[in-house]
């Protein structure tokens, strides 16, 4: 059976390095983010590799790019609801706006290629559904309230659609990274220099010390994650929020 896997976000971060690794495995895979420079970059680095421009929070976008896909590499049937976005800020001071785009992204970005998704996968044998979601959504952390807000709401989503399509050949997991080594991670450990004065390395150190490992997760370990769940041998596995987080507790 060919595998086609859609991944949002799949420009850079996590999203690229899963695009990689999935492609090299010899699946199709279709990659869809806002900017077209990241995305093309990553699809010249394997021929498997398909960029289509698209926005996780616009229902019609997110229809679109299921439609591109389907053209260029055939029915998907791997999701992948990489998309993602984190701010932070005080409770007291967290904004409306922030709040409700942590939810856009994050959230309804996921409800939203889910949905879309689980529609192109109607009449086939086989179909994953997979959120990278974060440690995030299975306890809180202070100063990013409405990002595990969300977070948490994708791990219940998660587990609610997996109850609905458990009679199916399909499969619904969430994977939890802890910190990783991302440039959304640096674009974090650079707010929080710019905000307390601290060098970059008292930064990293003030993130990865939720890690009983004492380091930052690495893209690959993710991908590695991802490729376990699409494979034969996790079809009973679902439902479930897999912690990548060097032990990380909840």
């Amino acid at each position: 059976m060919e595998k086609h896997a859609l991944i949002t976000g799949g420009g850079t971060g996590v999203g690229a390095e899963i695009a990689r690794h999935l492609a090299q495995t010899g699946a199709k895979v279709t990659i869809a983010g806002r900017r077209p420079e990241p995305l093309d970059l990553v699809a010249s680095t394997n021929s498997r590799i398909y960029a289509v421009e698209a926005d996780v929070t616009d229902e019609n976008s997110v229809a679109q790019m299921f439609e591109k896909a389907t053209q260029a590499n055939g029915p998907v049937n791997i999701v992948i609801a990489n998309a993602g976005a984190a701010d932070s800020a005080p409770f007291a001071k967290m904004e409306l706006e922030s709040f409700q785009r942590m939810l856009d992204v994050n959230l309804i970005g996921t409800f939203l290629t889910f949905q879309k998704g689980l529609q192109n996968l109607k009449g086939q044998e086989y179909g994953r559904l997979i959120a990278i979601a974060s440690i995030a959504g299975l306890h809180g952390y202070p100063y990013v309230a409405h990002y595990c807000a969300a977070k948490h709401g994708v791990v219940g989503m998660v587990k609610s659609l997996a109850l609905e399509l458990a009679s199916k050949p399909f499969t619904v997991n969430a994977v939890c990274p802890g910190y990783t080594q991302t440039p959304m991670l640096q674009r974090s450990i650079d707010n929080i220099m710019q905000k307390t004065g601290m060098d970059e390395e008292k930064a990293r150190a003030a993130l990865y010390r939720t890690n009983p490992q004492q380091r930052f997760i690495q893209p690959d370990e993710v991908a590695a994650t991802v490729a376990w769940l699409i494979s034969e041998g996790a079809r009973s596995v679902t439902g479930q929020s897999i912690s990548v987080s060097g032990g990380e507790t909840q």
